[in-house]
C-alpha cells in the first residue's frame, strides 16, 4: 500500500453565490475548508494534499493550514458550470506536466466538516479490498422517494409515481443519495472513463447526523446543529 501514490484534491473555487465565500466561511472558529485539509493531513496516507482554486484568499488560507496550492485553477474550470471531473483531470494533467503521477486520488469537498481521517483511511482500504473504480459515502433518504410529488402545469401537486400510493413503505425499495463529502478514485479507471461514479463504484453508508450537504444558509445552520450534537455526544470527534 505504501508504494501507491495518493493525492487529496480539495476543489474550492471562489465566487460562491448563495453563501458568499462559502469555502472559507468560519465554522466553529475556523474556515470550513480547514476541516477537509486537517482530515487529509491527519490520515497520513497522502503523498500530496492540495487545494484546487482560482481564488487568492482561499490560496492563502489553505497554505496556512498546510495544504499545497502548486498552481491556480484555469478560468475555464472556475465558472458556475464547472464540472468536477474536468477539475480533477486538470489537476492530474498539471501534476503530470511536472513529472508527478498518482495511483489514487481522493476528491474531498471543502465544506465537509464531518469527514474524519479514520473514514478516509477505512474507505481507501475498502476501495482496495473491493477492487472498485471509486467509493463514496451515501445516506438513505428518510422518506420513500417513490411517493415524491411534482408540481404540474396548473400549479397543483401530483405524484410522480402514482402506482406507489397504496404500497406499504416497507415494500418500497430503499433509496440513497451522495453524502457530498468525498470520493476516492482509482486514477487509471478515471482517466479511462472520466466519471467519478461507474458501475464498479462501492460505498459506505452514513447516518443522517454524519452527513449534511451545504448549499444555502439553511443547510449551513443545520450543519452547525449536527456538528454541535456530534461534539456533545462524542467530545473526541475529529480530535
Amino acid at each position: 500500500m505504501n508504494s501507491l501514490r495518493k493525492v487529496a484534491i480539495i476543489p474550492a473555487r471562489g465566487g460562491s453565490k448563495r453563501i458568499p465565500q462559502k469555502n472559507i466561511k468560519e465554522f466553529f472558529g475556523k474556515p470550513i475548508i480547514s476541516y477537509s485539509i486537517e482530515a487529509a493531513l491527519k490520515s497520513e496516507i497522502f503523498n500530496e494534499v492540495m487545494v484546487s482554486t482560482d481564488d487568492n484568499e482561499i490560496t492563502e488560507i489553505s497554505k496556512q493550514f498546510n495544504a499545497n496550492v502548486p498552481f491556480l485553477r484555469s478560468k475555464k474550470n472556475s465558472g458556475d458550470f464547472a464540472n468536477i471531473s474536468d477539475v480533477l483531470l486538470e489537476v492530474l494533467t498539471q501534476y503530470k506536466s511536472i513529472g508527478i503521477e498518482f495511483d489514487f486520488l481522493c476528491c474531498i469537498y471543502p465544506t465537509a466538516p464531518f469527514v474524519t481521517s479514520q473514514i478516509l483511511i477505512d474507505t481507501f482500504n475498502l476501495l482496495l479490498k473491493k477492487n472498485a473504480d471509486s467509493i463514496i459515502p451515501i445516506s438513505r433518504f428518510s422518506y420513500p422517494i417513490q411517493r415524491a410529488f411534482k408540481i404540474n402545469d396548473k400549479g397543483f401537486i401530483e405524484y410522480i409515481w402514482p402506482e406507489n400510493i397504496h404500497k406499504r413503505s416497507q415494500d418500497l425499495l430503499p433509496a440513497y443519495h451522495d453524502a457530498g463529502q468525498f470520493c476516492w478514485i482509482n486514477v487509471t479507471s478515471f482517466l479511462k472513463n472520466k466519471f467519478l461514479i461507474t458501475d464498479n463504484t462501492t460505498f459506505i453508508e452514513l447516518n443522517e447526523l454524519m452527513a449534511q450537504d451545504i448549499d444555502n444558509e439553511s443547510d449551513w445552520r443545520i450543519a452547525e446543529m449536527k456538528y454541535s450534537l456530534m461534539k456533545k455526544s462524542n467530545p473526541d470527534f475529529r480530535n
